[in-house]
């Protein structure tokens, strides 16, 4: 009884579909054979249980940079590459990852592009409302605690100055505490940058000494580092002005040279 009821279920069923698709071909055509009405299907019930396709997350990709910052006599120096890389594809060559966004402030970015200028934006507000408040700048270990404060749960932050007392060099990590050192180097080619620089930094360098180290260093991690590559864009900040450098193509160009101000930090922001 069982298997004769179920050959008359799917006999029943077959006829009911097939009476279904011709009334569908009845009521989508005309005498002339001109499609007068189309026939919409109801929409698929979802399991709610189950998360549909557009909620899964993409694939991620890889990305990678070089940005580095040290100490010496006369000042700091910040050094970062070019190149924006998506995965094994280079997005852009021509990157500027080190951006002045204060009289006395340059943040380098180091890892998704979209995030590194989404914070640039918030710091800029801050500090910028933190002087209207106080009537005052914001201080280097102010800037390094606001930022560790922000970055906590995300990125990792450099943080290095050149104040009245001498320079300094901190870098703020993605927990919150905050380290000094005299040479920091953050990215994918920060290991080729480290050998360079722990070979030929010194605090008695001389502006010129400092500045080819520093394209030296960004150039030898950019040469093994497929995520680094392109140029090199390079700030030099003393107590009284801050110069501008970008190499390009091997010519250094002097894009700005401000005189008249007491240039007290330089902010590096690296987010990995």
């Amino acid at each position: 009884p069982a298997i004769s009821y179920e050959r008359g279920y799917k006999q029943h069923a077959k006829i009911y579909s097939h009476d279904l698709e011709l009334k569908r071909l009845k009521t989508s055509q005309t005498h002339c054979g001109t499609p007068q009405r189309v026939f919409v299907p109801p929409l698929r019930r979802v399991d709610p249980s189950k998360p549909p396709l557009s909620a899964q997350r993409p694939f991620p990709l890889s990305h990678g940079t070089t940005t580095l910052g040290f100490v010496f006599q006369g000042g700091v120096i910040a050094a970062a590459d070019t190149r924006a890389s998506a995965g094994g594809l280079v997005a852009c060559p021509a990157v500027h990852k080190i951006t002045p966004i204060h009289s006395h402030l340059v943040v380098t970015s180091s890892g998704s592009g979209a995030d590194c200028m989404l914070w640039e934006r918030i710091l800029t507000r801050e500090i910028r409302l933190y002087e209207l408040r106080h009537k005052r700048r914001l201080s280097i270990r102010g800037s390094a605690k606001l930022l560790s404060l922000m970055l906590h749960p995300f990125k990792g932050t450099d943080v290095s100055s050149a104040p009245s007392s001498g320079p300094r060099l901190v870098y703020v990590c993605s927990d919150g505490a905050r380290l000094q050192g005299d040479v920091i180097s953050v990215g994918s080619g920060s290991p080729y940058a480290y050998g360079v620089l722990d070979g030929g930094l010194s605090w008695s360098l001389s502006k010129e000494e400092a500045v080819s180290l520093a394209r030296e260093a960004v150039f030898r991690a950019t040469h093994r580092d497929a995520y680094s590559g392109n140029n090199v864009d390079l700030f030099h900040v003393t107590g009284m002005f801050l110069k501008v450098i970008f190499f390009e193509s091997n010519i250094i160009k002097l894009v700005a040279d401000i005189q008249g101000i007491v240039m007290e930090p330089i902010l590096i922001v690296n987010q990995r």
